[in-house]
């Protein structure tokens, strides 16, 4: 495996953007999802192109033969999201191994959140599913930090777990939105909903459907796995809307 970085967006000067991860099969056209721009535009994207190659090929004879172009097409891309108001930083990467990839630039780059790159045609409500596997405040740094400065509105919503009332949901999502109110979002852009719900990925993928986008932890130890087969993925295919998978903190050891 090898890959290409360009040296770091100068504009990265801003702690509060949030580092999101985009990954896309550059060589395979895979486009930069509509509406990807305006819902990252107060992000650091780290845009990740790559192109999986078959074993028996070296990654340098891969890059020798597709290097240039991929470039050129992940630089296009970069570009769209820059002006739309996002810092970029973009990682050509020909492999053999893409989940394995995918996770080593993940913890590289500090990424607080992965981008299942599905279409919307405008941000105008986004979910934010809350079940409590991924700690609180990473999901209100990402919330904060993409619509504070927005007229976003935000619906967090939390399926109960077993044996918790309908009032201890109320009680953590009460938390959580007084979290993202000191974060600089407006409270009247945050509504709060709890509900009873024997599956969670259908309950979540349901509330979506009236929703541009959707925001939820990693519930699966492995990133990549979660990412690209578990319930996020899941959810991105019934409301066919992006959504950011927030990442656990990476253990310090």
């Amino acid at each position: 495996m090898t890959d290409t970085a360009p040296p770091d967006d100068p504009t990265r000067t801003d702690p509060d953007r949030p580092a999101v991860l985009v990954p896309l099969a550059v060589l395979e056209g895979e486009p930069l999802p509509t509406g990807t721009p305006d819902l990252l535009a107060n992000a650091h994207v780290v845009l990740s192109g790559y192109h999986v190659i078959p074993e028996q090929t070296a990654a340098e004879q891969a890059r020798a033969q597709f290097g240039e172009t991929a470039m050129a097409k992940l630089e296009a891309v970069a570009g769209a999201l820059r002006d739309a108001g996002a810092t970029v930083e973009t990682r050509l990467v020909f492999t053999h191994d893409r989940e394995t990839t995918i996770d080593r630039l993940i913890y590289e780059h500090d990424c607080l959140a992965v981008l299942v790159p599905n279409g919307t045609e405008r941000v105008d409500s986004v979910l934010v599913a809350l079940r409590g596997t991924v700690g609180v405040g990473r999901n209100t740094r990402l919330v904060a930090g993409l619509f504070a400065e927005s007229d976003v509105a935000v619906t967090l919503y939390h399926a109960l777990n077993d044996g918790e009332t309908i009032a201890d949901g109320e009680a953590f999502l009460t938390g959580v939105r007084s979290d993202l109110v000191e974060r600089g979002m407006d409270p009247d852009d945050l509504e709060v909903v709890v509900e009873e719900a024997e599956a969670a990925v259908d309950a979540i993928a349901g509330r979506a459907e009236s929703h541009d986008a959707v925001i939820m932890g990693e519930t699966d130890p492995s990133v990549t796995t979660f990412v690209f087969g578990m319930p996020a993925e899941q959810v991105a295919e019934r409301f066919l809307g992006p959504v950011l998978v927030v990442q656990r903190e990476r253990p310090a050891e």
